[in-house]
């Protein structure tokens, strides 16, 4: 019986993690290999930042470890997080049309100009190649994948999991229509996932693809790559989305460089950014910007309206569940930056965004 029940749980095991190989995503080969090489970010095997970075900067006397299992950080709200579903919406005026629907984390949709862009979708329970291991949802999607309306870009910014999911990939080269346009190298991964090559667009930075009328620019980040043991295979990016009157841009995952007032230069003034505000610490900080530093940046990029992203959903660094959006509000009166601070799923207008009223105090 014993022997029996081994054999059951081992099966079980396997039966569970046979797609963590295919999670893992692809690897460069062959005509998208030799394009990753002339890029002017590619040198020595590696994509790399304009500046030297570090992923961990050590601190003497810091138990990072220690610190996960025994700190006193309030990591996970106190009651649910209030979701919100955005319902339809009928631009009276299309050619002037901006809203931002937030889903959690950095999955956000785009509405511009009669045109969807969904950004870093993210629909599984765990940012993980495992469903066992890994962080887990701290609030469900406020919407399933198969309620989003009919999408004209998809818009991935890296290949980690937390941005790039194969299961949610798969869920929507099945239920939609719209191409996939992404850093370079990161189309290996959807090849291994079966996503067809019509439906995949590779940029590299300063880059651009016209698609359903927008004009879509992969812009530079400060960040890094890496699905497995390999770093660096692929690149990372922010966007630009670009209407005949509108203008978006999105942070991806980076850290706070000089980038970003040559970005604002070229491209700005943007209508919204959204910019990455969670996730920090003072062990990596030149790859995840401190909320501070996202003031920073919008200011740089001469953004009209701020919407923070890539906090509340998943726990991936040691401060507070709260603290980003804490910190943020902070700083945005201080500097006197339009703020708007949705629950997911809660459609922003961006022309009459909802005043912030501190939604998250009330369950951190």
């Amino acid at each position: 019986m014993r022997g029996a029940a081994g054999l059951a749980a081992l099966a079980g095991l396997a039966w569970v993690a046979r797609d963590v190989p295919a999670a893992l995503g692809g690897r460069l080969s062959g005509a998208r290999a030799e394009r990753a090489a002339r890029s002017p970010q590619f040198r020595d095997g590696t994509f790399h930042n304009q500046a030297g970075t570090r992923t961990m900067v050590a601190e003497p006397g810091r138990n990072l470890v220690r610190e996960l299992i025994f700190g006193k950080q309030k990591r996970r709200p106190t009651t649910p997080v209030p979701l919100l579903r955005p319902g339809t919406t009928d631009a009276a005026d299309a050619a002037d049309e901006l809203n931002i629907v937030w889903y959690g984390h950095a999955s956000t949709l785009i509405e511009i100009e009669g045109r969807r862009v969904l950004l870093d979708p993210v629909w599984s329970d765990r940012c993980s190649p495992s469903p066992l291991v890994g962080p887990r949802r701290l609030h469900e999607p406020p919407v399933g994948i198969d309620e989003l309306p009919p999408l004209d870009a998809i818009l991935i910014s890296h290949d980690h999991y937390d941005h790039l999911d194969m299961a949610t990939v798969r869920a929507l080269l099945a239920g939609q229509s719209a191409p996939f346009l992404v850093p370079l190298g990161v189309g290996a991964h959807l090849d291994r996932w079966g996503v067809p090559a019509e439906r995949i667009i590779e940029l590299d930075w300063s880059e651009s693809h016209q698609v359903a009328g927008l004009e879509i620019t992969a812009t530079a980040a400060q960040h890094f790559s890496g699905r497995g043991l390999r770093r660096d295979g692929t690149l990372w990016s922010s966007w630009v989305v670009a209407g005949n009157r509108r203008k978006v841009f999105y942070t991806g995952d980076s850290g706070y460089f000089a980038g970003y007032a040559e970005i604002g230069a070229e491209h700005g003034p943007f209508d919204v950014t959204l910019m990455q505000i969670g996730a920090y610490d003072r062990a990596w900080p030149t790859i995840h910007m401190f909320p501070e530093e996202a003031v920073n940046a919008h200011l740089h990029l001469r953004g009209g309206l701020f919407v923070p992203v890539h906090w509340a959903t998943f726990n991936l660094a040691l401060h507070d569940w709260s603290e980003p959006v804490d910190r943020l509000w902070a700083e945005a009166k201080a500097r006197d930056v339009r703020l708007a601070v949705p629950r997911p799923g809660e459609r922003v207008v961006v022309d009459e965004p909802p005043a912030v009223d501190g939604w998250w105090q009330a369950i951190a």
